[in-house]
């Protein structure tokens, strides 16, 4: 009888935290809604990106080192990202106030969504935990002009990310 207990408790709990950790898109589904608030509180849709590409990236924790490395190499790189008809949005579970600072602080010219309530980072499947902190998996995703993931990039490298991102999007444009 203890045994079955422990199964059902077992269960109910996979159930719970089932739904919290959702599946990544896949390359050709169409990339999950969202609507955000900025780093100057406006608010944020696909709907403000259709007709162009979209570097949708996440990171874990504005300030930190690889974050810090991220946002500027995305920054340093943004006129090269526009001219290939690409916007950028950084996403992580950060309140607006902290998206504020930190974009004040490296100049960052590009959108900081935050995702306080985990709910874009649960529907692109990024949601992760340690030691009872969560944050999203630094994880990228490239959407085209249609709204259809083009590429996901999982477990990135913060320094080429931005030159994978922009190699990857020359060679999607040019196929037929």
């Amino acid at each position: 009888m203890r045994r079955l207990s422990c199964l059902l408790a077992l269960t109910v709990l996979c159930a719970l935290i089932a739904p919290a950790f959702a599946a990544t898109p896949q390359v050709g589904e169409t990339a999950p809604s969202f609507r955000l608030q900025d780093q100057n509180g406006h608010w944020r849709t696909p709907a403000d990106f259709h007709g162009h590409w979209l570097v949708m990236y996440f990171y874990p924790k504005d300030f930190t080192p690889g974050c810090t490395t991220e946002v500027c190499t995305f920054r340093d790189d943004i006129a090269k990202l526009r001219k290939a008809g690409a916007e950028v949005v950084g996403v992580s579970l950060d309140d607006v106030k902290s998206h504020a600072e930190f974009a004040r602080k490296y100049h960052v010219p590009f959108p900081l969504l935050a995702d306080s309530e985990r709910s874009v980072a649960t529907s692109y499947g990024v949601l992760t935990s340690r030691m009872g902190m969560h944050y999203a998996k630094r994880t990228t995703f490239l959407i085209d002009p249609q709204g259809k993931v083009a590429k996901v990039y999982v477990d990135v490298d913060p320094e080429k990310n931005s030159a994978q991102v922009l190699s990857d999007l020359a060679t999607l444009k040019a196929a037929p």
